[in-house]
């Protein structure tokens, strides 16, 4: 029985299109840059979002039905919900989902009633799958939902919890590796702390690294060759997260030796959050060998909180498909980590919010690919740079010059003279050229 029966397969009609239920510039066939344009952008669905969310807030119920014609809570909601993700995919052309394991099924009485029912909706989702080209980006566990992780899970003061913790770790990535998920994430919701003085951060962050080796064990012996992902967010619902932005996830990464086998799970409005751009973070991630997927959504400049919206702001698309396009493409996809806003409650508005992030980064790439084939910014970098193509420049890039050299350098010039403009302005022209230039 088709859920989304009044509702068409969405096409691509070009920018000149006024059908609300049609691509303006995602065309997935296209070929942008050496590659089709949905293996540019291999788009993916939140289950949590897409499927669970129905606007309901701290002021009042939600205004959307996610019933899919099921009562909530049971397992034929469960099932009426891998209905109605699987005719939404096909009906956009996406490729990929991405799930929590709480967003699939209710949780039962127990653990193992609650693995049970795991067992049973990834064998339904696997039927799906067959005979499409629907596959799971990524999977995780919701450990940060329920009150036992209200101070955390890898954080937790208490073992009893840390155990829970560890058992329901296993089995998402057991579901991961079912499913044939490309990699699996973390995102320590509640890994970190409300105030320092009742927190012991080393010990917390050790049991945490501890947690994620013991996965990264686990999987790797079950068959899991994917990427493991670290997903930062500063801050909501801890007021301070360990995992703060890229910077500070890697660092802790390499600290604890788990580098080789993590990638970093880039959301945009966690970046934001932690008072940084997107491609800020993308770039963080890129030249530290450490960009995985992304989460591909947007923030509100005026709200202080993670909103989740659709993307839509195409200077920010352009800038970030330019960093992943110069870091080589993405190791995972583009997950839209992303929820129509609580007025927007119908059907209908499901399918044009994942319209408007898939023309939105579209759009994005097209323009990127026009900024590097225009060349003005990136030469103007290398010319930026370029008193370090001297003979001492190449010295000290090499590691072999020594300060006395320096010294004696700058004593003999007298007086350094002021560095070339940055041009910023003349930059940013450039961009918005591009952008709207014709």
């Amino acid at each position: 029985m088709s859920l989304f029966k009044n509702l068409p397969e969405i096409k691509y009609e070009g920018p000149k299109s006024r059908n609300p239920l049609a691509f303006k510039y995602y065309d997935a066939e296209r070929v942008i840059y050496g590659k089709k344009m949905k293996d540019h952008l291999k788009f993916a669905m939140a289950w949590w979002h897409n499927l669970s969310a129905t606007g309901q807030d701290m002021f009042g119920p939600g205004t959307a039905d996610k019933s899919f014609g099921e009562e909530v809570g049971t397992m034929a909601h469960a099932r009426a919900k891998v209905d109605a993700g699987f005719e939404f995919m096909q009906k956009l052309g996406l490729e990929y989902f991405c799930f929590h394991d709480v967003d699939l099924v209710p949780e039962g009485k127990d653990l193992e009633e609650t693995h049970q029912r795991l067992d049973e909706i990834t064998d339904y989702i696997k039927s799906k799958m067959a005979g499409t080209p629907i596959k799971c980006l990524w999977g995780t566990a919701n450990l940060f939902g329920n009150p036992r992780y209200m101070n955390g899970a890898g954080s937790s003061n208490s073992i009893d919890v840390y155990c829970h913790a560890a058992a329901q770790l296993k089995k998402a990535i057991d579901c991961t590796v079912k499913l044939g998920g490309q990699g699996y994430v973390f995102w320590g919701g509640r890994e970190g702390y409300e105030t320092l003085l009742n927190t012991d951060m080393k010990f917390e962050q050790e049991n945490i690294a501890a947690l994620m080796r013991m996965a990264v064990d686990y999987g790797r012996s079950i068959g899991f060759t994917g990427d493991f992902y670290i997903e930062p967010k500063p801050k909501e619902p801890m007021k301070h997260q360990y995992d703060f932005d890229a910077a500070t996830s890697i660092a802790f990464l390499r600290q604890y030796g788990l580098d080789r086998d993590f990638k970093l799970n880039i959301e945009a409005n966690h970046a934001t959050l932690a008072g940084h751009t997107f491609e800020h973070d993308l770039r963080v991630a890129a030249i530290n060998g450490m960009l995985g997927s992304v989460d591909a959504n947007q923030g509100d400049d005026m709200l202080g909180w993670d909103t989740d919206q659709f993307p839509s702001n195409v200077y920010s698309t352009t800038l970030a498909m330019l960093e992943i396009l110069r870091a080589g493409g993405l190791r995972g996809g583009l997950n839209f980590d992303a929820k129509n806003r609580r007025p927007s409650y119908t059907h209908q508005d499901m399918f044009e919010g994942f319209i408007l992030g898939m023309d939105s980064f579209a759009l994005g790439l097209i323009k990127a690919v026009a900024l590097i084939e225009d060349g003005r910014i990136d030469q103007f970098v290398k010319e930026r740079y370029a008193s370090f193509d001297s003979e001492l420049g190449r010295k000290i890039r090499a590691g072999k010059a020594t300060l006395e050299e320096l010294s004696k350098k700058a004593v003999q010039a007298g007086n350094a003279p002021l560095p070339g403009s940055g041009k910023q302005e003349y930059l940013e022209g450039v961009v918005n050229s591009v952008l709207f230039g014709g």
